[in-house]
């Protein structure tokens, strides 16, 4: 595979970047009642909901991790489990009235920390963010990165 020493340093910058904004997100659950991870849960619960495998994906863990998570946002009362109307093999999980409101409250405060933060930027460093933005959610629309481990047996 060609390497693109612009595009690898690029790429490396992305990435650390990305971590120091999770240990951002992370310092905001101190201030909060719900982790990143169990809001993450409860805004994939939103609308028709997600199977447990789905959210699993998502978090970047196993199955039974992610039931545990979502098994304690149930007892919380935030948090439906039911069989999948499309596979009864499946479970689906949706926000109850009160996990929506936890999470609408959750997202609230969240973004009131972000903006004290951001206070803290230049004009000109929050115009930049602003402009940045879409570039980031289209990357995570992409198709997942193929690394070298997971090329066909014709690449």
């Amino acid at each position: 595979m060609k390497t693109d020493p612009a595009l690898d340093e690029l790429a490396e910058g992305f990435r650390e970047s990305l971590r120091l904004a999770l240990y951002i997100a992370r310092n905001m659950d101190a201030d909060t009642d719900l982790s990143s991870s169990q809001i993450s849960v409860l805004r994939m619960a939103a609308g028709d909901g997600m199977r447990v495998t789905g959210i699993a994906r998502n978090l970047g863990v196993k199955v039974p991790s992610a039931t545990e998570q979502i098994i304690r946002l149930e007892a919380a009362g935030l948090l439906l489990r039911s069989p999948d109307p499309a596979d009864s093999r499946g479970v689906r999980v949706t926000l109850t009235p009160e996990g929506a409101k936890a999470l609408a409250e959750g997202d609230r405060n969240r973004t009131a920390l972000m903006a004290d933060l951001l206070r803290q930027l230049s004009p000109e460093d929050r115009t930049a963010l602003a402009a940045a933005l879409p570039v980031i959610r289209r990357l995570t629309e992409l198709p997942p990165a193929q690394g070298p481990l997971h090329r066909s047996a014709n690449s």
